[in-house]
């Protein structure tokens, strides 16, 4: 006589993960009510006996991202009065002021991949709000979702994004972790562009993760190794804007956990190797209207309207308050380097690669703008909600109005200049607030004094070990 299993927890197969994930997904994109969803949520998760916890998440100022697990029985009953120590959270509360709330964004739920994540949970995101239930200031993920509701109620405008994620493949778990002791990298493979035979090492990591992609829902186009040995690329569809965030942030982790398990470390930095290529995060935006995309227009300049142009010029009149914003760790800096396609130019271009903008040919459907400079360990949420908002209503300047400027405009090659301009950006104050603007750039000048002020031909331990996203935490305290 078999004995039962002692452990029944909730386990889905791959295709009926993304037929629920795509349908989760759906549900945010048509604007279903929120507390219909939240309805449907709590009845799932009291019938659902094989779900043990959910794990709730969070975005900090600089971008990365927390976890905390709840027992479901927990949640079930405490849903709405979730809190956590926000002085434990770099850029967040002081410790005199410490607690904040957790509100349950119900419609950005996910079911995970048991083989990855663990059998018996799910995910959905939180967003931070004051002790008195309001948004917190610094919680950008919620200013995203406020501006592309606004956008939304205002006339029906619906902002879309979709990210274009470059990382490296490095052998052993937790490389940067780690590489104060090694000094360098490992990579798995030496191959480049298209480089992979089927089942390698790279391709194998790639081939999972889009796997595990696919079930969430991303709806995927295509994967492949990209220039640099050991890089890689997995695309996927456009998206609403807060839903791209969502997603850069679950593509990072989903990396990251799928190399562990396979021994190997996924690394987002912007330029973890010298003399190759760099990771980006090139962002393609567009917006629409009853269906319509309001970028697209065939006799327009390359394809676009003049509504996407003036989204454009805007973003480039405002280019050196942004670069903190999207460059900012010491290391992202490397990268806008003009020998390795760095798109370090202030200019708007269909061809040009080291242009900040590029115009990608498209159609009714597909047309839309790149804005190629972003780093990939740049804050989804602040990236994306700056470009959207600067794009829609940012101040103009009468050089970028002028079609007939001859002198190209270069971002900051350091981030001591950027912090710099952005500290004295009045747009970028009036963007995050006087009181996070001023914490970004604290926070950011706190992590650059831990680095030599010369970034040198040579990647330093300090840059990778005080790295924003992925910090020796025990090696920050003692410095």
């Amino acid at each position: 006589m078999s004995t039962p299993p002692l452990r029944d927890f909730l386990e889905i197969p791959y295709d009926q993960l993304e037929e629920m994930n795509l349908q989760a997904k759906e549900e945010r994109l048509s604007r279903k009510d929120t507390g219909k969803v939240r309805e449907a949520r709590l009845k799932y998760l009291t019938d659902e006996k094989r779900i043990k916890a959910v794990t709730v998440c969070f975005t900090d100022l600089e971008g990365r991202f927390h976890m905390l697990d709840y027992d479901k029985k927990f949640l079930l009953k405490s849903s709405d009065n979730l809190t956590f120590d926000g002085s434990s959270i770099r850029g967040f509360s002081q410790q005199a002021e410490s607690d904040l709330r957790l509100a349950i964004d119900w419609p950005a739920f996910y079911w995970l991949p048991a083989d990855i994540f663990g059998p018996g949970k799910v995910l959905v995101f939180g967003e931070v709000a004051e002790r008195d239930g309001s948004p917190y200031r610094a919680d950008i993920r919620s200013r995203l979702k406020a501006f592309g509701d606004k956008l939304w109620q205002q006339d029906k405008t619906m902002a879309f994004a979709s990210n274009e994620i470059e990382g490296f493949l490095f052998k052993g778990r937790d490389a940067e972790r780690r590489y104060h002791e090694a000094g360098s990298f490992d990579f798995i493979s030496t191959g480049g562009y298209y480089h992979s035979l089927p089942g390698d090492s790279l391709r194998q990591f790639i081939d999972t993760a889009a796997e595990v992609q696919r079930a969430m829902g991303f709806a995927n186009e295509k994967d492949h190794p990209e220039v640099a040995p050991s890089q890689f690329e997995m695309n996927y569809s456009y998206t609403e804007v807060t839903i791209a965030a969502d997603q850069v942030q679950l593509y990072k982790l989903l990396s990251r956990q799928v190399a562990a398990r396979l021994e190997m470390s996924a690394c987002f930095l912007p330029k973890p190797v010298t003399g190759v290529n760099g990771n980006g995060m090139h962002t393609n935006m567009s917006l629409a209207r009853g269906g319509k995309n309001l970028f697209f227009d065939a006799k327009g300049q390359d394809g676009l309207s003049g509504e996407g142009w003036s989204y454009i010029q805007r973003i480039l009149a405002n280019a050196n308050d942004l670069c903190l914003i999207l460059n900012s760790s010491v290391n992202s800096y490397r990268r806008l380097d003009p020998h390795f396609e760095a798109p370090n130019q202030i200019k708007a271009s269909a061809i040009d690669r080291g242009s900040m903008v590029r115009i990608p040919l498209g159609n009714e459907k597909s047309a839309r703008i790149e804005v190629r400079s972003i780093a990939p360990d740049a804050n989804p949420y602040l990236a994306i909600y700056s470009l959207l908002r600067t794009g829609v209503e940012g101040p103009l300047s009468e050089e970028e109005n002028d079609s007939k400027r001859s002198r190209t405009r270069f971002l900051p090659d350091n981030i001591y200049d950027a912090m710099r301009l952005f500290k004295q950006s009045r747009w970028a104050a009036e963007l995050m607030g006087e009181e996070v603007h001023g914490k970004f750039a604290d926070l950011k000048l706190a992590a650059a004094e831990r680095c030599p002020k010369a970034l040198g031909t040579r990647v330093k331990r300090s840059e990778i070990q005080f790295h924003h996203e992925v910090t020796n935490q025990y090696l920050w305290s003692l410095f």
